[in-house]
């Protein structure tokens, strides 16, 4: 019976974080697929086309008005990289997509306070000028060029050759107004759906377990909570990404999870670089090798992790310099299991049925054959 109990709760943790997540995750993905309909190829390559504190905000500010989802937000890089955004701009429109968010920050001030609040977004900003500054030495052209190009094979290995599928019409409004053009939308969006699902219901169902299964008691010994000092700041910075790293946590849906590591008694910038690390999850890390294989995938690890341990200690010295470091009460609530009528709930069922919409759309037989035209 202990059993049967323990399979509802985690089921049932797993569904809600799901749930938490879900419009901003179809948001993104229809996002991505009107890019890759609507804009050419090289289309962006003048936007957002080279490095330059120009373009790195543009990129900020585009990816914090997307509110997407740690994987929509991968899809959504990877559209814009193809498109010809400039590898390290793309990836900074990934950042700010999961960390310069309002849901997100709603979610933290609800549950651990408006100091997290501010460590995600201003800290996010601190976060995407680490990255650039790394970026610039640690990313080759000729790795960057070399996983330009798998995307490239990887999408005719997985799909069939679509052509370049973009939508008739020389302005946005008249792409817009197309009926081919949304026929593209949908099978980008359901091309990009298929190749991410698995892994996605994989993260949420480990996500689940390990916040049922784990006790908070645990954390405080991994965390050296009675070792204060340099060494724990050091120690809590560096182990927050890891732990990331196997929960399968996606953007929002990290925020309790941070909540038990925090009551569990990591330092701030423990659980700072935990909620920035959502980009390095075990089940992304697959979907960028299938994106970029594995030589540029490896090098993103890396210096996204190194990131997200040194924005991690600097938010923390910052906060300790305005004595705005909060103190941790261990008594946190977990609101994921709280499923109830409110925006969230009115916002999965739109976009649910947007995307049920958009599906229905690409697949009816005169869709099928206006794309054999194509």
């Amino acid at each position: 019976m202990a059993i049967v109990t323990f399979l509802e709760h985690w089921l049932f943790a797993s569904f809600a974080m799901f749930w938490q997540v879900l419009w901003s995750l179809l948001a993104g993905f229809i996002l991505s697929a009107m890019i890759q309909a609507y804009v050419a190829k090289g289309g962006l390559s003048t936007l957002l086309g080279r490095l330059g504190l120009r373009e790195v905000a543009i990129a900020a500010g585009l990816g914090a008005a997307s509110s997407s989802c740690s994987y929509a937000a991968a899809a959504m890089a990877k559209s814009l990289f193809k498109r010809g955004a400039d590898f390290t701009v793309a990836m900074v429109f990934m950042f700010a997509s999961t960390n310069l968010v309002i849901e997100l920050g709603l979610v933290l001030w609800q549950l651990m306070g408006w100091p997290f609040v501010l460590a995600e977004w201003l800290g996010g900003l601190v976060l995407i000028a680490v990255f650039v500054l790394l970026a610039r030495v640690l990313f080759p052209k000729h790795i960057i060029e070399e996983g330009r190009r798998h995307e490239e094979i990887a999408e005719h290995g997985h799909h069939h050759d679509h052509g370049e599928m973009l939508a008739p019409g020389a302005t946005v409004g008249e792409k817009l107004r197309s009926g081919r053009g949304w026929v593209y939308v949908s099978h980008y969006f359901q091309m990009d759906w298929s190749m991410l699902q698995n892994d996605l219901f994989l993260g949420f169902l480990i996500a689940g377990f390990l916040t049922v299964a784990v006790p908070q008691s645990w954390w405080r010994h991994i965390f050296l909570s009675g070792s204060p000092g340099l060494l724990r700041d050091v120690e809590n910075a560096l182990l927050g990404p890891l732990i990331a790293v196997v929960s399968f946590v996606c953007s929002i849906g990290n925020v309790p999870m941070a909540a038990v590591l925090w009551s569990g008694g990591s330092t701030f910038a423990g659980v700072v670089s935990f909620l920035y690390a959502d980009l390095i999850v075990i089940p992304l890390i697959d979907i960028y090798r299938k994106y970029y294989g594995w030589r540029l995938t490896l090098r993103m690890v890396g210096v996204f992790y190194l990131a997200m341990v040194v924005s991690g200690l600097i938010v923390e010295w910052l906060f300790r310099i305005f004595g705005a470091v909060p103190q941790a009460h261990g008594n946190f609530l977990m609101q994921i299991e709280t499923i109830r009528f409110n925006y969230t709930t009115v916002l999965n069922v739109a976009f649910a049925l947007l995307a049920a919409l958009l599906v229905w759309w690409g697949n009816r037989p005169t869709a099928a054959e206006a794309h054999a035209e194509a």
